[in-house]
């Protein structure tokens, strides 16, 4: 329990000390900024609190197109990964077309997903399900593939066959790396959402407020809303977080 509580208390007073440096403006001095290209804490605090129903709602418009992203993208990088298990000829090829489309840009990917799709949330949908297929493709087919030997001759000294051997043997194998995939798309799912949102023809999204109220040279509502993306982000991460914790019980990770 001690270990614990440390474990905890040395983050939170890490991330304490580290508003109390911006609030006090050492990092202004450090940098050479202005209070007005830096706001403090207290003045984007008080921004987000008087802007919080326009700032909650564009959250919503993102996080749903984040999230909606994510599903239908791990959805097809675990069915990649499957098919590669599955076809071990075809899955080596199929892992590195994977691979070489993680390696593009978001910022080339947006502008063409804009002209793809005729609405901002679809395209939206389409760079984050991009984003989202590559790292869960990957980290699945690593847990489908990664088994011990004496596990696949046991399967095999019963006649089990390939189907038996993947369920039985191969997705339960694969769930810690199933949700290490999660844990990286939740946070590039949101970077992803925003990024798409500066190239969109809407007006919603936190993105889109990013952009509007740096342009307008509004700094402190801007950086309220990358404050509210922050917290979108550490909170969908742990939630999964506390899936991931019932979910593997009987994980050694959760012992």
């Amino acid at each position: 329990m001690k270990s614990k509580v440390m474990n905890l208390l040395w983050p939170l007073g890490f991330g304490i000390a580290l508003i109390l440096v911006w609030q006090l403006g050492i990092f202004h001095k450090i940098l050479d900024l202005k209070p007005f290209q830096l706001p403090v804490p207290t003045e984007i605090a008080s921004t987000l609190a008087a802007n919080w129903p326009k700032a909650l709602q564009d959250c919503g418009v993102t996080i749903s197109g984040a999230l909606i992203g994510m599903i239908i993208g791990s959805f097809i990088g675990f069915a990649i990964a499957a098919i590669a298990t599955f076809f071990p000829k075809w899955g080596y090829g199929g892992m590195i077309v994977v691979t070489a489309l993680n390696a593009v840009p978001i910022v080339a990917l947006s502008p063409i997903m804009n002209l793809w799709f005729s609405t901002g949330m679809a395209q939206k949908i389409g760079v984050v399900t991009a984003v989202c297929m590559a790292a869960m493709a990957i980290n699945a087919y690593s847990g489908l593939n990664s088994l011990n030997p004496y596990s696949i001759d046991l399967m095999h000294s019963v006649a089990a066959n390939k189907w038996t051997i993947f369920r039985k043997l191969r997705l339960p194998n694969s769930l810690p790396y199933l949700f290490t995939a999660s844990k990286i798309n939740i946070a590039s799912s949101i970077i992803a959402a925003i990024i798409s949102e500066y190239f969109a023809s809407s007006t919603s999204g936190l993105g889109f407020g990013i952009k509007d109220n740096l342009r307008k040279a509004e700094m402190a509502m801007g950086w309220s809303y990358i404050v509210v993306a922050s917290l979108a982000g550490v909170i969908l991460y742990c939630l999964i977080l506390l899936v991931e914790r019932d979910a593997l019980k009987w994980h050694a990770s959760q012992k």
